[in-house]
């Protein structure tokens, strides 16, 4: 099972959206939140992205809600 990592924001509809999916379908993620963990802002900007959720996997990263990447990574 891939190691992901998902970087939510607090308020985030699309945020929500990914972890449910990714519970819904008993992928373990390890959560940051930028709101409570602002250390992670200035990684996330390095990395290109200006919006959350970020989902970080060993051979992909993407943001947005998109349960088509999602559902690769159950695979």
């Amino acid at each position: 099972m891939n190691k992901l990592t998902v970087y939510t924001k607090n308020g985030c509809v699309q945020c929500r959206m990914t972890e449910r999916f990714l519970k819904e379908h008993n992928i373990p993620f390890t959560e940051h939140n930028i709101d409570q963990e602002p250390e992670y802002v200035d990684y996330l900007k390095e990395k290109g992205y200006q919006a959350t959720p970020v989902v970080e996997a060993p051979n992909v990263s993407f943001f947005g809600f998109r349960p088509d990447q999602l559902r690769q990574l159950a695979v």
